[in-house]
């Protein structure tokens, strides 16, 4: 996802301590601020918004300063002074606000240390690169488990009290906005990565934290660019149906040379049982043998994404053949790409079908043959 990503980023972590973006509350509630902190002396800080607001803020020795652990609770912060406070780290500050309504004076500073949250952020990386992901087959909600179509695996992921539900919203392609949720919203057919324990054979993982959504795959041969607008037109394959997507700051827009193309469709027409690529026929077509080789190819290039050369939507033409994932519009919105993947003819020629998909995770690191098990 890059960065899809759904990426599992820092922002998520600080979300604990701070809020999204600095406000001064109203009625009885204490004024506060929060955001980066931009400079530090002694004796003040300036603190940045989300939104690009300055705040000037004043610590005097009766100002308390609270370090935060990311993930921690505030009730769990540690002791601090004002000589811990440093450019790039994140604070909530609660005080007295001054004349000027962007000034405070401190009475208690919560702070999140920038490198303590990038050591999270990196713990954090690994563990959902070290994770699994895949199609829903099935959940089962009193059972505490879900069932994954994954690559040419299939992949139960165990429940727990404790594991973090989370489901993207139909028009985002930002991990920041999935929300909170419950198992039951998990549906069949949703996208689903996972980070947790993994048994021994792979097959089976507890869950720590997962996140699905609801994506759509396309890929065919591009029919219309208007890069003004952000869209690409095309028909799909597998529907035979005329789809415009748009392309947003967050999609991961790619291009693969020729030569990867037709190497990643090499194994997908290879035997199951590997060896060289087999003759004759459309390949890929062969039944549940010949779509498990489109997965395996989907899992090739799904592994291989942040590698690849980034493209923009001017640099897209007509007629090149593209694999994509989407986000599902709502209200009549057009469909986001999560990632749009262009140079792919070799592989549309071995999955003429239409069902070789790809995965919208882009958490970084390689992942496991499940990522492909494609179609947010």
């Amino acid at each position: 996802m890059g960065t899809v990503w759904m990426r599992t980023t820092a922002m998520a972590v600080v979300a604990a301590v701070a809020v999204a973006a600095p406000v001064y509350l109203v009625a009885q509630a204490a004024p506060h601020a929060s955001g980066t902190v931009k400079a530090a002396t002694g004796t003040g800080l300036t603190l940045t918004s989300a939104a690009g607001q300055d705040y000037t803020v004043t610590i005097s020795g009766d100002t308390k300063v609270l370090v935060v652990a990311p993930g921690a609770a505030p009730k769990d912060a540690t002791p601090g002074t004002a000589a811990d406070v440093a450019m790039g780290d994140k604070a909530i500050v609660i005080g007295t606000a001054g004349d000027a309504g962007t000034d405070l004076k401190a009475t208690k500073v919560y702070l999140m240390k920038s490198a303590a949250i990038a050591q999270s952020h990196a713990a954090s990386e690994a563990a959902w690169a070290q994770g699994l992901g895949g199609i829903v087959k099935s959940v089962d909600v009193a059972g505490n488990k879900v069932v994954l179509s994954s690559g040419m695996k299939t992949i139960t992921v165990v429940t727990t009290p404790s594991t973090i539900v989370r489901h993207y919203a139909g028009d985002s392609v930002n991990f920041a906005d999935a929300k909170t949720a419950q198992l039951a919203d998990v549906k069949p057919g949703d996208q689903l990565r996972v980070r947790g324990t993994k048994a021994m054979d792979g097959l089976t993982i507890t869950a720590d934290e997962m996140v699905a959504g609801t994506f759509h795959n396309f890929s065919g041969l591009i029919t219309a660019v208007d890069a003004s607008a952000g869209t690409v037109s095309l028909k799909d394959l597998a529907t035979k149906k005329m789809v415009t997507v748009s392309i947003t700051p967050s999609s991961n827009v790619k291009r693969i040379s020729t030569q990867m193309a037709t190497m990643i469709a090499a194994r997908m027409k290879a035997p199951a049982g590997g060896g060289a690529p087999a003759g004759g026929g459309a390949p890929g077509a062969g039944g549940a043998e010949g779509g498990q080789r489109a997965r395996g190819g989907a899992a090739d290039l799904s592994q291989m994404l942040g590698r690849l050369p980034a493209e923009t939507v001017a640099g897209l033409k007509t007629g090149e053949a593209v694999m994509i994932v989407a986000s599902a519009g709502t209200d009549g919105a057009k469909n986001s790409v999560v990632t749009l993947v262009v140079g792919v003819e070799p592989l549309l020629t071995a999955s003429p079908s239409g069902e070789m998909t790809l995965s919208p995770w882009s958490i970084g690191g390689g992942m496991e043959g499940g990522e492909g098990g494609g179609g947010r």
